[in-house]
């Protein structure tokens, strides 16, 4: 992960701060200066979190890790983030694609950003706090089970519902990203 200056550090932090003001159904009973501080002792984790941001992610804090007491940071961009896109699954999946392969993996690319794939119950939890993924998709953590067998899941929010689908791990489509969290 690539180190941050300074400038970069006061950059996410105030994108961060500005996202936490506009959105207080998010993180209810939560006080930014805490946030701040903690962020501040973590420069990896503001990294990754600028990483999510760049890409489209639009990080917001969605709550406090019941077992580390950190902070939960989620993309919470009304879509799956438009620099996460056009992904296989895993980095097995790609290696196995003959032709057409896409630029890397969801899971790849989480693992070199420095954060975490969704799981099921991570994005059912992040569609209580809105609306997100109306129009695209996003690749959830998947079983081994259902890995081992060369699948992989999916989910999006239709007709005010989630859905979780499944897919080959090799696929890739243009609106199917993933969504990612960082603890910090």
């Amino acid at each position: 992960m690539n180190k941050q200056s300074p400038e970069q550090r006061i950059d996410v932090l105030a994108v961060l701060q500005a996202r936490f003001a506009k959105h207080p159904e998010r993180h209810g009973g939560l006080e930014w200066a805490d946030v701040a501080v903690h962020l501040l002792d973590q420069p990896d984790k503001l990294a990754a979190l600028q990483a999510m941001e760049a890409s489209g992610g639009e990080p917001d804090v969605v709550g406090v890790d019941e077992k580390s007491g950190e902070y939960i940071f989620m993309d919470c961009a009304p879509e799956s983030p438009a620099g996460r896109r056009s992904l296989c699954y895993d980095p097995q999946a790609l290696a196995s694609r003959k032709a057409n392969k896409p630029a890397h993996s969801a899971l790849g690319l989480a693992a070199d950003m420095g954060i975490e794939v969704l799981t099921e119950a991570e994005y059912r939890a992040l569609q209580e706090l809105g609306e997100f993924d109306r129009k695209t998709s996003s690749w959830i953590l998947t079983p081994p089970g259902i890995r081992d067998l060369g699948g992989a899941l999916f989910c999006d929010r239709r007709y005010d519902q989630v859905f979780v689908y499944h897919n080959g791990a090799e696929s890739y489509y243009g609106g199917r990203g993933f969504r990612g969290k960082v603890l910090a």
